[in-house]
């Protein structure tokens, strides 16, 4: 048996039992310091048994018995720590029992064992260590780990402890105890947390701003017409978002959303083609999309027009006297921005043929026919550099990249469709081979001779086209023509550089739509004997 019935297990010592405090530092049991000094012999209080066998040790039920240790604090069982007799129901420490004597000698207290609490097991709970009971002093109250706990609550009297439950402070029980921790944050701690939801809220604003300005606002933007100029080239095929970065790049305007938003408004913003525009530095969105859909500002080459055409038309639209601009090219040729390879040949006609690029060019007003000419010289070189013209040439038997540009202006002069260019660039290739016996090494094409005449001309006599003796006549000279025989467009200059395979010497536009390809001569001729057919048809 145990003493007063406790067993070594998980069951309570319950506050109200006489011996409730301290085991001590050794295990032993802590008695409360009052003896009976009229009968100093008896044994003191914490040292009476219930059932106990004098057999079992000399130690007695506690473990040593040792007796009291005089100026020894009592410690709590649970905790290890002093009683809390502050924040109970006393400020005083819990009463004595009051002590009898037994009949047989032995001290009772009033208070009797139930007799079921002695048949437990009396193997005696073992001591806790030295170590062990010092790591229970020196481990933390959980409810002080927190930086905001409150001190203990005020000390309850008598009086206050008879109130109704639904009374009481809040978070304190009967005995004046915490039940549920009250929070309470010290001054560093909420400007901690003050500064830190200013931060988060800073930068949340911060976020939502940029977030709304990308998606939401307004695109940043220049204000009024710019100065200065720039030349900014708008490739074939591009949208207007692309546009937009092009202009960004060069300066003109201040962000690609300026100007597609300005596009998005004015009714002539899907209206802007590819070409080279003059355009001013710093301009805003609106003033760049009314710059590049004002008409009159533009001039269009199309593809495949000779110098002469394009040199009357610069005139007509800056209102020059005609042969203005052709004159300008014959003098300045030099200094226009012309390669070095562009005038390898001293029988061309016109230097800067093949290199006025088609596209769309400013000529506003007041513009000089030389700056027209350099914005497309400078187009035809920035295209040219683009592909390998010289390593091309190589490989196709051509002796510079002159004559690559020159074959693709016979295609572009020659092909009624971009279908047709491919085979119409093998005929030619297939026609300057030394083994050629159809032609016997001439290229025979009527678009030579409308060159040197100016003309566009179908119906031409066989005998004055091979008598006519000009470098330039095909049916005259053997060869290539001494350079290109206009400006030939991008498709135009993929076909010379990718001559689509076949055995082709003759083709004929047999209705000015379809052109048919032969091998022979005669199949060429059925295909002559269909074009006139096809005349006669049109003509009756």
């Amino acid at each position: 048996m145990t003493e007063y019935g406790r067993g070594p297990g998980s069951q309570p010592w319950h506050p109200e039992d006489p011996l409730y405090g301290d085991q001590g530092y050794d295990g032993q049991q802590q008695h409360p310091q009052h003896q009976h000094p009229q009968q100093p012999s008896q044994p003191q209080y914490g040292q009476q048994q219930y059932g106990w066998d004098p057999s079992q040790g000399a130690g007695g039920p506690y473990g040593t018995g040792a007796g009291d240790h005089y100026g020894q604090q009592p410690v709590d069982p649970y905790t290890g720590a002093p009683p809390d007799y502050y924040g109970t129901q006393d400020a005083y420490p819990p009463p004595q029992p009051q002590h009898q004597r037994g009949p047989q000698g032995q001290h009772a207290t009033q208070q009797q064992v139930p007799q079921q609490a002695q048949q437990h097991d009396t193997q005696q709970q073992p001591a806790p260590t030295f170590e062990q009971h010092a790591q229970w002093r020196s481990e933390p109250d959980e409810e002080k780990l927190s930086l905001f706990d409150d001190l203990p609550g005020p000390v309850r009297t008598e009086a206050e402890e008879d109130e109704p439950a639904e009374e009481r402070p809040r978070g304190r029980d009967r005995r004046g105890k915490k039940t549920k921790k009250n929070k309470r944050r010290s001054g560093t701690a909420c400007l901690l947390v003050a500064v830190v939801l200013v931060g988060v809220v800073g930068g949340g604003g911060y976020l939502a701003y940029d977030y709304w300005q990308t998606h939401f606002g307004a695109a940043p933007d220049y204000d009024g017409e710019g100065t200065g100029q720039v030349q900014v080239e708008i490739p074939k095929g591009a949208g207007i978002g692309q546009m937009g970065e092009i202009l960004q790049k060069a300066g003109v305007v201040k962000s690609a959303g300026a100007f597609t938003e300005a596009a998005g408004k004015d009714p002539k913003g899907k209206a802007i083609q590819p070409g080279t525009y003059t355009l001013h530095q710093e301009m805003s969105g609106a003033a760049a999309v009314s710059m590049m859909t004002n008409t009159s500002n533009f001039l269009t080459i199309g593809e495949g027009r000779r110098a002469v055409s394009v040199y009357a038309a610069i005139d007509t639209k800056l209102g020059l006297a005609q042969g203005t601009t052709k004159d300008v090219a014959k003098n300045q040729a030099k200094n226009l921005g012309l390669p070095d390879w562009a005038n390898s040949d001293p029988k061309i006609k016109d230097p800067l043929e093949g290199f006025l690029y088609p596209s769309q060019y400013n000529a506003s007003k007041g513009t000089k026919p030389e700056e027209i000419l350099k914005q497309m010289v400078a187009r035809a070189k920035e295209n040219y550099a683009k592909v390998d013209l010289e390593g091309k040439a190589r490989e196709l038997g051509l002796k510079s990249p002159l004559q690559l540009i020159t074959v693709a202006s016979l295609v572009n002069a020659e092909g009624m469709t971009h279908d047709d260019f491919r085979k119409m660039s093998r005929v030619i290739y297939n026609r300057l081979k030394p083994t050629n016996t159809q032609t016997n090494g001439k290229l025979e094409f009527d678009s030579t001779y409308n060159y040197i005449k100016n003309q566009s001309k179908l119906d031409l006599d066989p005998k004055q086209l091979r008598s006519y003796d000009d470098p330039y006549n095909t049916y005259h000279s053997k060869g290539l023509p001494p350079g290109p025989i206009g400006n030939p467009g991008e498709e135009a200059l993929k076909a010379a550089m990718d001559p689509e395979p076949g055995d082709w010497y003759y083709f004929v536009s047999v209705d000015g739509k379809t052109t048919k390809f032969a091998s022979t001569l005669a199949e060429h001729d059925k295909l002559v004997q269909e074009f006139n057919e096809n005349q006669r048809k049109k003509q009756g």
